[in-house]
């Protein structure tokens, strides 16, 4: 049994509490062959992934070495016991030039600010996977996605499945989608191992959709309800998904969502912050009946539930906002259902 804190005080515990890894995950690195390289590892995800990865393989007795290539090398992930090296990956002479590991998970990629600077994401999206997916070939390769590859999906039903055919909205979308095809296309041709696991908001207590909900709820502004549902994976559940799903990579590439089990209800999240919080929440909009939504019934199959359920991190978001926790400041943009991110 997982013994979590009532309550979540400092940044120290909340990356303690994100970057402890399972009994399952230890007895999987045991058997895991070849080190482990992170591409991306700058950014929201790749710290806890990185020393997620450190602390599972010091507790399985494992030699395998964490690699954690970014934009500038990371004092903390040095510290936490990675190798870590400062790389453009869009410069095809420096991808080549990083070493082969039989392991490699890509987390690179843009979303933020997308609309007004289309040409940059698409290279972030398209053309760093291209270089990626063309030098590790050798490789079994989680390149990480994202549900907005799926249509929106009704409300009511019970989400995208990994049958269910991309519709992605928006430039932002569909380079996503391109990413993927990258990774799709290596595979098919040079046989690479690839498993595409597209992601649905990875939550912790400084991002994501409770926060942005609760933040609002605290400072009496509105909650947009517009889009009306929506599916979070507390962070460190999401990372420890994505090391195991390195045994499920293949070639032609199998596809993976990763997300939690329930579908949330804006208007209802917001209620709930409202009493958790004190405040009367003010709600903006009006449901469209659509949202990106996704159906986590494989991944739970194989990985089991989530070890932080919703409830936890609701109750955890709460206490944080009210202490004046830290906020990355990057709102999720949850909201958005035209693709405009």
């Amino acid at each position: 049994m997982d013994t979590w804190p009532e309550e979540i005080r400092t940044e120290q515990e909340l990356d303690e509490v994100l970057t402890r890894p399972s009994l399952r995950l230890v007895e999987f690195m045991k058997t895991l062959d070849g080190d482990i390289l992170i591409l991306g590892a700058g950014g929201k995800i790749g710290p806890t992934l990185t020393v997620l990865a450190r602390r599972a393989i010091q507790a399985a007795g494992s030699g395998a070495e964490v690699v954690a290539v970014a934009r500038r090398p990371l004092e903390a992930l040095q510290a936490a016991g990675a190798r870590t090296i400062a790389c453009d990956l869009l410069d095809p002479a420096a991808v080549d030039r990083l070493p082969r590991a039989r392991n490699v998970l890509f987390l690179a990629g843009r979303k933020f600010g997308s609309t007004g600077d289309e040409a940059t994401t698409w290279a972030a999206n398209v053309i760093v996977p291209y270089h990626a997916a063309r030098t590790f070939t050798g490789s079994r390769i989680v390149a990480f996605s994202t549900g907005c590859v799926y249509p929106l999906a009704d409300d009511a039903g019970g989400g995208a499945t990994e049958e269910t055919p991309p519709g992605p909205i928006g430039e932002y979308a569909i380079s996503c989608l391109g990413r993927e095809r990258m990774f799709d296309y290596f595979s098919r041709t040079a046989g690479e191992q690839v498993l595409l696991l597209r992601l649905n908001y990875a939550v912790e207590l400084r991002y994501g959709v409770p926060v942005d909900a609760a933040t609002k709820v605290w400072q009496e502004k509105p909650v947009d309800v517009t889009c009306g549902c929506a599916n979070v994976i507390w962070q460190g559940d999401a990372c420890e998904q994505t090391l195991l799903a390195l045994q499920l990579a293949a070639s032609p590439p199998r596809i993976l969502n990763v997300t939690g089990p329930e579908k949330i209800s804006i208007r209802e999240l917001a209620e709930t912050f409202g009493r958790l919080l004190g405040k009367k929440p003010i709600l903006g909009g009006q449901e469209s009946g659509r949202s990106y939504l996704a159906s986590a019934a494989q991944a739970q199959r194989l990985f089991g539930p989530p070890r932080v359920p919703l409830e936890r991190i609701i109750r955890w978001t709460a206490a944080w906002v009210r202490r004046g926790g830290r906020s990355l400041g990057k709102p999720t943009h949850f909201e958005v259902v035209d693709g405009k991110f």
